[in-house]
């Protein structure tokens, strides 16, 4: 009877040494995940939706500020080599994206509230919802396209490439010309559109909005434009600063917030046009902005992070393509690097 239980203490305790070890790994989380750049593959339109439907999140704009120093501190620490007792890799991707939403890539700076990609979806819904709402006076007009560039102002602003701080007098040059394109565009299409059909004079505060980001974002951010923005090599060594890429840079992120508020701006005409006519909406007018404002809404929660992953974050050229200076520059120190990267921003 005792050989029989020491036996079975025998195997508990060799089992406890084969389980053990597995359990301690598990809790020393390995330092070298690389948390610099995203969970997924960045190389693929796929890999770059998932990363931005989890940047665009707007549940992220619920976060308190504890939260968000909780995630500083795990994400900081970790790339010290100090991991955080107890931390799974599940969690610190998770502080990572936390981190990344509220922090700016550059600078290291808390974001703006209202700037950062996590309240795209619900400020945009309103404020679109309600410019195609209410489109067919002027001081309406002048109200909702004035909200909106104080609102894209403030997402150029802090969604800017790179760590050079942009003057009061460039921000103010910026503001005052892109809402007043806006409010110019809309205004001379609407009295073009007046005596045309009412589908196409809906279409009025989407030409504004394409107007206004043409604009808006490379004046909002021309000191990039005449400085130039950080490059770097592939091991994030940085290499000088370039205009060119801070061209492309911003090209890119024009062409994607025009597509980003394409679908909210384009399907919903189209359905309230049709409901209109229904018994519904003559019965309860007032119905009408909560109504745009929902379908603006559900077109936004895809067509934000959707847009954002048309172009790698991590944006690249070749070297052939930088200032004549610069390349020289390059292939004198660093004759190897045949390709430069950079943040393009948001």
């Amino acid at each position: 009877m005792i050989s029989i239980t020491m036996c079975k203490i025998g195997y508990i305790y060799c089992a406890c040494n084969i389980l053990f070890p597995q359990i301690k790994m598990a809790a020393e989380l390995s330092t070298s995940i690389n948390i610099k750049e995203p969970r997924w593959d960045q190389s693929t339109f796929v890999g770059r939706a998932k990363h931005f439907f989890t940047v665009t999140d707007p549940r992220n704009i619920l976060l308190t500020n504890e939260q968000l120093a909780h995630a500083h501190k795990i994400i900081t620490d970790y790339r010290e080599g100090i991991v955080s007792p107890g931390l799974t890799e599940d969690e610190l991707w998770r502080a990572k994206y936390v981190f990344d939403s509220a922090f700016h890539p550059d600078t290291g700076e808390k974001m703006i509230l209202i700037g950062r990609m996590s309240a795209q979806v619900p400020m945009n819904m309103t404020i679109t919802g309600c410019m195609m709402t209410f489109y067919k006076t002027t001081p309406a007009v002048l109200f909702w396209q004035w909200i909106n560039q104080s609102f894209n102002a403030i997402v150029n602003y802090t969604n800017r490439s790179g760590d050079a701080p942009i003057t009061v007098g460039q921000l103010g040059t910026a503001y005052v010309s892109a809402t007043t394109g806006a409010v110019a565009t809309a205004l001379g299409l609407n009295a073009l559109t007046k005596h045309v059909s009412p589908l196409i004079g809906r279409f009025v505060p989407f030409a504004a909005v394409a107007a206004a980001n043409c604009i808006n974002i490379p004046l909002m951010r021309q000191r990039e434009l005449q400085h130039g923005i950080p490059i770097m090599d592939e091991n994030d060594n940085r290499l000088g600063e370039s205009s060119k890429a801070a061209q492309q840079a911003i090209s890119q992120v024009v062409v994607s917030r025009i597509l980003m508020a394409s679908p909210g701006m384009a399907i919903p005409p189209f359905l309230m046009n049709h409901l209109e006519k229904k018994a519904f909406l003559r019965r309860f007018p007032w119905m009408n902005a909560p109504i745009q404002v929902s379908l603006v809404g559900f077109c936004l929660v895809f067509a934000t992070p959707l847009c954002c992953a048309l172009f790698p974050q991590k944006s690249s050229m070749s070297v052939s393509r930088l200032e004549p200076e610069l390349q020289e520059k390059i292939r004198a120190n660093h004759p190897g690097v045949e390709r430069v990267y950079f943040n393009k921003g948001l």
